[in-house]
């Protein structure tokens, strides 16, 4: 059985809006749901991996930053959650991603370094976001992401409706979105 402890409910406020924050601890992972006061009976939902150096840091190099910058934005007007999953760099970790890194700036592309490392494409799992769901008691949503393992993921919950998310490019990640288009089937 799971042990998963959790945390009160606390005012998050952001320059998107003021949110609430829970924080959910299994093992040695610490993950963080935000929402608004009124989820509705479908509310929108983004699930989004921890990503330090495109969430806290602005790199250029991936989408992730403007992907939370997106969702929050969106949340904060039409309502939902958004659950940050601390699965960083696809769960390969600070260490393996900057190894990654650095194999790209040699010219491998972000699958080829995370197999050169000895990683899948993408170590996430999702598990923990059902929980949540369940936890809040939500059984059907609309799920804003591009990425459809997270859709086919989750299999406890009626997916309505799938709000892609929309951000442009730039010259440090073209290739990477080419990539995670072509070979991982996200829906850019």
């Amino acid at each position: 059985m799971r042990q998963i402890d959790i945390s009160k409910v606390a005012k998050l406020p952001t320059c998107y809006g003021t949110f609430n924050i829970q924080a959910f601890k299994e093992a040695e992972k610490e993950h963080l749901v935000i929402f608004t006061d009124e989820l509705g009976e479908n509310p929108i939902v983004r699930v989004h991996s921890e990503c330090l150096t495109g969430d806290a840091l602005c790199s250029k190099k991936c989408d992730c930053g403007e992907q939370l910058a997106f969702a929050q934005n969106l949340i904060a007007k039409e309502s939902g959650m958004i659950i940050y999953l601390r699965q960083e760099g696809r769960n390969i970790g600070l260490l393996g991603k900057v190894n990654a890194y650095a194999l790209q700036d040699k010219g491998l592309d972000t699958i080829e370094a995370n197999h050169q490392l000895g990683f899948r494409a993408d170590e996430r799992s999702y598990e923990m976001v059902e929980y949540i769901l369940e936890y809040f008691g939500i059984n059907k949503i609309q799920l804003l992401t591009n990425n459809p393992t997270k859709i086919d993921s989750l299999k406890n919950v009626e997916i309505t409706k799938r709000i892609p998310i929309v951000v442009d490019a730039n010259p440090y990640n073209e290739e990477y979105l080419q990539v995670k288009k072509k070979q991982m089937g996200h829906l850019l």
